[in-house]
């Protein structure tokens, strides 16, 4: 030590903690705002999952109450519409789906559409930020159902007159209806047997895409 001189060691060891404990707190924060983005996360997937099986729950089952042999050309323009979907259950498996990724979930429909919102059954925990002990996570998603295919047309033979719609001509159809055929987009053509209506979930995801919307 030189004679004369204070010993400024000992002033800077108070302003070294402080600048410590400045940062293990911004560092404490930060953890605090990413589990909270993590929990955010969570929630988002939930409702995106949700949604998307309430759509494919509704799309992969017709109206019970529907015959597919002895429907008439404009009931299959009704069908590939998505105007014959058995509605009852797709809400429910939209919820049923946000209890296994530990939310709860509140789901409701507008023509093809299914709109959920759930709330995150854990919260961002305790942490230096006051409330987030007591914060669960929102998020809400929607998703709808899009036809893809158009009623098609039985290939006719060379010289016939002109095509006709391949499905039952009458209300009083026989169990020889004829398979429908369904012009798909990139150029896709799909045939049906009515009288294989096991088929349809098969059939259900040419004629229909299921996807979030924007």
């Amino acid at each position: 030590m030189i004679p004369g001189r204070p010993d400024d060691r000992g002033q800077a060891f108070p302003l070294y903690v402080v600048v410590v404990a400045a940062l293990l707190f911004a560092a404490l924060v930060f953890f605090v705002f990413g589990q909270a983005a993590v929990v955010r996360s969570d929630a988002q997937g939930a409702a995106d999952a949700a949604a998307l099986a309430a759509a494919r729950e509704a799309r992969d089952n017709l109206d019970p109450a529907l015959d597919l042999a002895m429907l008439k050309p404009q009931d299959w323009e009704g069908v590939v519409e998505g105007r014959s979907f058995d509605w009852s259950r797709a809400c429910g498996a939209a919820e049923a789906f946000a209890r296994r990724n530990d939310a709860a979930g509140t789901c409701s429909r507008s023509m093809l559409r299914f709109t959920v919102e759930v709330t995150t059954d854990g919260t961002v925990g305790d942490s230096v930020v006051p409330g987030t002990e007591g914060t669960h996570a929102k998020a809400k998603a929607v998703a709808e159902i899009v036809p893809r295919c158009e009623l098609g047309f039985a290939a006719d033979p060379p010289g016939a007159p002109s095509p006709s719609p391949t499905v039952a001509p009458s209300p009083t159809a026989s169990p020889s209806a004829d398979p429908v055929v369904f012009k798909c987009r990139g150029g896709t053509t799909v045939r049906f047997d009515p009288l294989k209506p096991d088929r349809w979930k098969t059939l259900a995801r040419s004629l229909f895409d299921v996807r979030l919307a924007g």
